[in-house]
């Protein structure tokens, strides 16, 4: 029975910890897995229910958080080394670049046989200046020398790291998309459109546009707010526009509403007349997705986007930024609108088509459903996993011999 210990920085809302509770849950039986988590940001939504939801018990150690600490990163180097001692897995897989760092090199101190890192997104362009831009390069680069398999969620992404930034030998490299529980964007649908049209006050005729995720730079929201701008001052159409999600960046958000003069609000209020609405955080993003028309991304650089799988799920067509892994999620002209990440006037004219194009939404949303049904789904995820671990535990004890 092969051991498995999975190392996640922290179980907030995304795709990441989705991710490592699937694959903690739904594993074949004769896997044995162990979730390690670290703890979460101030302004980071946590997903315990996900977990709960699940039957998964995670093992937190709380000094494993995002940010560099040497005190705290060294207390948790510490207590992986003793977590990895006591169980003595098979597989080392840790998740994310925290995490990734810590585990492995615990994990190669304790000489675990196999060691496994997936990489949901990466920090290579778009999130710091070129100095700690080449150090994280760096970093993982040693890494990556004694990781026997890197996993790569989108083609495009293992392109980058292994072709582009060169971060381990193409060999090292193993595509395995993103796997998640889509049944909730597809079950009972018209119920929940109505529960979230009514909450905000949303007539049959008003198109429901919206932005899933947090509220931080990379995520480019004045995109949003400036495209958003531009379709009300051309559209015909009763528009109604949803922020969801919380961050760093909230109040900037608004500072760039105010200015191109779209009048908001917060969760609370009682009658939802204004035009943009920031719901902070939800968990429940099936009767999100279901209660919207259109859903939106605008982010600088993307792995692959959950909040794009989940909105075709559930028939949305998308409007997106052409970044990272997301030609690998929606399929251009025929499940959603691309635009480039600097470009207003042609993210603003792809959303305006949308909104004014019933038959556009309708065929799309269609087609969308079709492909990440058949391309995202858990099962096959796990499948996909499993056939990867025995994969590299059969190599190493070949190299061994």
């Amino acid at each position: 029975m092969p051991r498995v210990i999975r190392i996640l920085n922290r179980l907030v809302i995304g795709g990441p910890s989705k991710n490592a509770v699937y694959l903690t849950r739904y594993m074949p039986s004769e896997f044995e897995t162990l979730l390690i988590i670290g703890g979460k940001e101030d302004h980071e939504q946590d997903a315990e229910n996900l977990a709960e939801d699940h039957q998964v018990i995670p093992y937190c150690i709380p000094e494993m958080k995002r940010a560099i600490s040497f005190n705290d990163d060294w207390k948790a180097y510490k207590q992986l080394k003793k977590i990895i001692r006591e169980f003595k897995p098979d597989i080392v897989h840790t998740h994310a670049a925290k995490s990734g760092a810590l585990g492995r090199l615990a994990a190669r101190n304790c000489k675990v046989p196999v060691i496994v890192h997936t990489f949901h997104g990466h920090v290579f362009h778009s999130y710091f200046n070129s100095l700690k831009t080449n150090f994280f390069i760096r970093a993982e680069k040693y890494l990556a020398g004694f990781t026997d398999g890197i996993i790569a969620i989108s083609e495009k992404q293992r392109h980058e790291l292994a072709d582009e930034f060169r971060i381990a030998a193409a060999e090292k490299f193993h595509v395995v998309p993103l796997g998640l529980d889509l049944d909730p964007f597809v079950e009972h649908q018209e119920e929940k459109r109505k529960s979230f049209r009514a909450e905000f006050n949303l007539d049959d005729d008003t198109i429901a546009v919206g932005i899933i995720g947090r509220l931080v730079p990379v995520k480019n929201h004045t995109l949003f707010i400036s495209s958003l701008r531009n379709v009300l001052a051309k559209t015909n159409k009763k528009v109604k526009a949803f922020i969801i999600g919380d961050g760093e960046s909230r109040t900037q958000i608004e500072k760039w509403a105010t200015a191109a003069g779209i009048d908001f609000c917060a969760v609370g209020e009682k009658e939802y007349t204004k035009t943009l609405i920031f719901t902070s955080w939800r968990t429940d993003v099936d009767f999100i997705c279901a209660g919207l028309d259109i859903i939106c991304l605008t982010s600088l650089n993307e792995g692959t986007p959950v909040s794009l799988i989940e909105a075709q799920a559930a028939c949305k067509p998308v409007v997106t930024t052409r970044v990272g892994g997301i030609a690998d999620v929606v399929i251009e002209g025929k499940t959603g609108l691309m635009a480039a990440t600097d470009n207003v006037e042609e993210y603003s004219g792809q959303l305006l088509k949308m909104v004014e194009s019933d038959a556009m939404r309708m065929e799309m949303s269609k087609a969308g459903r079709d492909f990440v049904l058949n391309k995202f789904g858990y099962k096959r995820l796990v499948g996909d996993m499993a056939a990867l671990y025995y994969r590299l535990l059969e190599n190493k004890k070949g190299r061994n011999l």
